[in-house]
């Protein structure tokens, strides 16, 4: 069984703006005319909390978080390499991302992906994430699909 490792990093590690690179391709294909749009809203200068996944030291997933609100961090730049992918990867940078926010301060976090992206709303909602309407610049953008998933910030047993 090989290993994965998560790294605290930010948007200046090459290796996260080389998965970058990978999912602007898978990105331009899936949106096609949509990619422009999308793009201008995918800038990753001054990211400072960011998620690098490796497994056997190969970099193969990413992931990254910035400030939406007082109180919701955005999930942004989800990228799990092809060869990667179906082995639990994404939702552990998720889940280590929703830790970070927490640690942070925020209570929630926040998502858009698109409805050419099945794979990714199906996981969302698997970890836990539901739809809400979209905000923000995706506000009346057909193919977006936003997201929402409350945070704990201690996980509370019921009183006994």
């Amino acid at each position: 069984m090989s290993e994965l490792t998560l790294i605290r990093t930010d948007s200046d590690h090459t290796d996260f703006r080389q998965l970058v690179a990978l999912l602007d391709q898978d990105l331009a294909v899936r949106d096609g005319d949509d990619h422009a749009f999308y793009a201008q809203f995918n800038k990753v200068d001054a990211i400072k909390e960011v998620i690098v996944a490796y497994q056997n030291d190969v970099p193969v997933g990413c992931g990254a978080i910035k400030p939406f609100s007082a109180t919701e961090a955005e999930v942004k730049r989800m990228f799990v390499h092809p060869d990667y992918r179906k082995q639990g990867i994404a939702a552990k940078i998720v889940t280590a991302l929703e830790n970070w926010a927490t640690e942070t301060g925020f209570s929630a976090t926040v998502l858009e992906t698109g409805k050419k992206q099945p794979e990714a709303i199906a996981l969302y909602q698997k970890i836990g994430y539901q739809i809400t309407p979209n905000y923000g610049q995706y506000v009346g953008v057909d193919n977006s699909v936003c997201m929402i998933k409350p945070l704990n910030a201690h996980h509370q047993t019921p009183n006994a």
